[in-house]
């Protein structure tokens, strides 16, 4: 793992978890190269009805093309990939955005990830890692993938409604920052359990 990235993190769980609490949670940023990962946290404190959880910076190809994934963060196991669905909100959507609009969800905790197309899950497992983790990596503004989709944007963009809380947990190149993603969860846990004592 890199320095600057132990550095960031280290720099983040110090800070406190950057949690909101609001029916409706928006987070956004830019990711660098092509085998970025963004982690979202959020948690259920109890089961949900009607759960969306989705990107809309696509913005018909101005930037890049996202693949969601959708993890138990509890056991780590994923519970859904998604290339393009840009039907979880229509009027924010464009073509190859993403995401879940989910009828149930129980009570717990959870990952959002959102990367570039094609750096998918390698697995059932969080900590499978996603197909580009050992890659050299090359700027997303510089990278092809497909090849008639060069140099797009960096943005991203991420919603999540009826959820109970959530956290921007991280940009995670390498796998080997799993655990340190375990203990910003924990930490998110812990906060929200000081504010209700």
């Amino acid at each position: 793992m890199n320095d600057k990235l132990l550095g960031l993190l280290a720099a983040t769980l110090l800070a406190g978890p950057m949690v909101a609490d609001a029916a409706t949670l928006h987070f956004d940023g830019n990711i660098t190269y092509h085998n970025d990962v963004i982690v979202v946290g959020f948690t259920l404190d109890a089961p949900a009805t009607n759960v969306r959880v989705w990107t809309d910076s696509f913005d018909n190809a101005v930037n890049f093309d996202p693949i969601t994934a959708l993890w138990n963060a509890s056991t780590g196991t994923l519970i859904s990939e998604n290339d393009d669905n840009p039907n979880v909100d229509t009027a924010s959507q464009t073509y190859y955005d993403s995401g879940f609009s989910l009828a149930a969800l129980a009570a717990g905790s959870y990952y959002f990830t959102v990367a570039a197309y094609a750096n998918f899950a390698l697995g059932s497992q969080f900590s499978d890692g996603f197909a580009y983790d050992s890659q050299t990596p090359i700027a997303l503004s510089s990278w092809c993938q497909p090849a008639s989709h060069c140099g797009m944007g960096t943005y991203w963009s991420v919603w999540l409604d009826g959820v109970t809380s959530a956290e921007v947990v991280s940009t995670v190149p390498e796998p080997t920052t799993v655990a340190l993603l375990g203990f910003g969860l924990a930490g998110l846990g812990l906060s929200r359990r000081r504010k209700t004592d």
